[in-house]
């Protein structure tokens, strides 16, 4: 059970599993080790994997029709990602997912996730939470990005997840945040 702490500390925060229940979740995880800038998701293939970040940190990106990439999230430790529209309506995936660093994931299959919330209450509400709270952080990001400038935009990020932005690339955060990385350096000089 040690091998799965992490997630298991992730989900007592939000409900209360018994023994029993914990074994069955226990049962349909899957540990994977990924190399920096590997893809776990790609376009084209459904994401059939819900993912924990154990250790390291991973992106999720689309590329424009001219090439250009937008980064959607960025995740590290005790943090989830997917392709969620992939994910959830069974259908192709638009994004792709990057290892930013070495990384170490556990994986549940849809289908997995599905079955045992049927069968154990107290997870279906911890994956209903969880997506409320998604939702709620997604709206709060569109409010962000249509109401403060790209200045604003950077130090709300930095000064809530200094974790994450002294960490990953600067053009990843630029993407993330809809800046240049000329613009990043240009806020950061003025500092």
């Amino acid at each position: 059970m040690s091998r799965y702490k992490e997630i298991l500390d992730h989900i007592a925060r939000y409900v209360e599993l018994s023994d029993s229940e914990i074994a069955e979740f226990i049962s349909i995880l899957k540990i994977t080790r990924v190399k920096k800038r590997q893809f776990i998701i790609q376009p084209g293939f459904v994401s059939e994997y819900r993912n924990y970040i154990v250790k390291g940190a991973v992106r999720v990106f689309y590329l424009d029709d001219v090439g250009k990439e937008h980064t959607v999230s960025i995740g590290v430790e005790d943090w989830f990602f997917t392709d969620f529209s992939s994910y959830l309506n069974r259908t192709p995936a638009k994004y792709f997912a990057e290892a930013l660093e070495d990384s170490v994931i556990i994986q549940m299959k849809y289908d997995d996730v599905e079955e045992l919330c049927e069968k154990i209450h107290a997870l279906s509400q911890y994956f209903r939470l969880f997506i409320e709270k998604a939702l709620s952080y997604a709206n709060e990001r569109v409010i962000t990005n249509i109401s403060k400038t790209s200045e604003e935009r950077y130090w709300d990020y930095v000064n809530k997840y200094p974790q994450i932005a002294n960490r990953v690339p600067q053009y990843v955060l630029a993407s993330y945040l809809g800046i240049s990385a000329e613009s990043i350096s240009r806020i950061r000089s003025k500092s």
